[in-house]
């Protein structure tokens, strides 16, 4: 399910969009937007979500000129600390209207009710249209034939190289390190970032890399988009990601295990790391940390 955030406080989105992935984890906050002019601009230039969160007062006026402005085709849920417009907002594509401060059980109430219209009307349309045609000579049902893309795991394509090699080789297409690499400690699942002046959030694993410039955090995801992160210092970023699958390189990297291309060795027992995602610089691990990396990479 596809989630839009209109909301213009960043603790608000926040909540909502880790609220959100408590009640259900197949929710994607695709997007936050701020302010009417921001909202209508995203709307106009992106597929619309399944679902609209949308605050009432916005940072440039009521969101209820968003509809006026632009045709909204999904469900939206408002949220607002007043219970003032809650008849205005049923004239428009509104399914529920949540008061601030929003329990989760609210607003798990809420998600319910949408999956329930969904399926109820989503149910309805396929029984109309997908009845089958009983003189069509196509109407038998006939297994499905398996996917002919579908990819032979045990193809040299998917090959774990030898680990004792001196040049540590993974496959280009991006496969995961060996089951070593748990997840089931994952601290955070998604994270907060910044794109221009829209807020988003991406999931933890599609995050390649991380890195600091001028004293900003940056995120670098499968796709090689750079987004700003909303967290003060590495530092401060490196205690909330799962050490099993995130590793402090050096001062200025932190990195995923599953986008580690290769690593070498290099004098006075450094370490180079490669990723599968291009980087601007050589990642070097210092001697000191040598031995750590292996041990988290699996090697000692």
């Amino acid at each position: 399910m596809r989630v839009l955030i209109v909301e213009d406080e960043q603790p608000a989105f926040c909540n909502l969009a880790e609220e959100l992935h408590i009640i259900d984890e197949k929710i994607d906050v695709v997007a936050g937007c701020g302010s009417v002019e921001e909202t209508v601009r995203w709307l106009q230039e992106n597929p619309h979500p399944d679902l609209i969160l949308m605050d009432v007062q916005l940072s440039d006026g009521l969101s209820f000129s968003i509809f006026k402005n632009c045709k909204i085709t999904c469900p939206v849920i408002f949220t607002t600390a007043y219970n003032e417009y809650l008849t205005e907002a049923f004239r428009f594509s509104s399914i529920d209207y949540l008061l601030k401060p929003i329990s989760q059980e609210r607003l798990s109430d809420a998600i319910e009710k949408y999956k329930a219209l969904r399926a109820h009307f989503v149910g309805a349309l396929d029984h109309n249209d997908h009845q089958p045609d009983q003189h069509s000579p196509h109407a038998d049902h006939h297994p499905a034939q398996p996917d002919q893309h579908t990819p032979d795991h045990h193809s040299p394509d998917h090959h774990i190289p030898d680990h004792h090699t001196p040049d540590h080789h993974i496959p280009d297409h991006q496969t995961p390190l060996p089951d070593f690499i748990s997840r089931t400690d994952r601290k955070r699942s998604r994270i907060l970032v910044r794109k221009g002046a829209e807020f988003q959030t991406v999931r933890i694993e599609d995050a390649g890399y991380f890195f600091t410039e001028h004293k900003l955090i940056f995120l670098v995801d499968k796709e090689n988009r750079k987004y700003m992160a909303e967290k003060n210092n590495l530092s401060e970023l490196e205690e909330e990601l799962d050490r099993n699958l995130f590793y402090r390189a050096n001062r200025k990297y932190i990195i995923n295990a599953n986008y580690i291309k290769r690593f070498k060795p290099l004098e006075k027992s450094k370490i180079s790391v490669e990723l599968t995602l291009p980087v601007n610089e050589e990642i070097i691990i210092s001697q000191e940390n040598s031995a750590s990396f292996k041990k988290w990479i699996g090697e000692s």
